[in-house]
């Protein structure tokens, strides 16, 4: 019999293979809100989070120099101190806004004591995207919740 042992950092290492479109330079960003000490940057760029300045729904949305194939959307979020369902909406479009397809619609269920974290990897095969926009309702149940965004890649 062969075995071997799994260290615990590698089984739970970020999947983020050397694909990844590089935002920096393919796209600008637009958001509905930012808390200064969490910029957005720090979400698409580094992997330390974004926070919104102000509560309820907000709006990350990347607007594409030149139209991108997009294969992969990895997204990750973090909320370890208050229970709440959030909502994001996953959207693009081909004709610079004008009109939007969806891409996926989710809830997850944050608690303290449980799931504190969700991560997400859609596969998909989307060709022109010129905007991509993540739509995120941090408490269906409480405008007062601040939404936030440990990562977001795409490839």
């Amino acid at each position: 019999m062969r075995k071997r042992l799994i260290s615990e950092r590698a089984a739970t290492a970020s999947p983020l293979p050397a694909d990844w479109l590089n935002l920096e330079e393919l796209a600008e960003v637009e958001i509905s809100s930012e808390d200064a000490a969490h910029p957005i940057e720090a979400a698409l760029l580094s992997g330390s989070g974004w926070r919104a300045a102000q509560p309820g729904r907000q709006t990350i949305r990347l607007l594409f120099t030149r139209p991108q194939r997009v294969r992969r959307i990895f997204l990750a979020f973090v909320e370890p101190a208050v229970q709440r369902t959030q909502e994001y909406l996953l959207r693009w479009s081909g004709d610079g806004g004008k009109s939007f397809r969806e891409i996926v619609r989710q809830q997850w269920n944050f608690s303290p004591q449980g799931a504190s974290s969700q991560t997400e990897q859609h596969e998909v095969d989307l060709s022109g995207v010129g905007v991509l926009e993540l739509i995120i309702t941090p408490d269906i149940g409480n405008r007062q919740a601040f939404a936030s965004l440990a990562r977001l890649r795409l490839a």
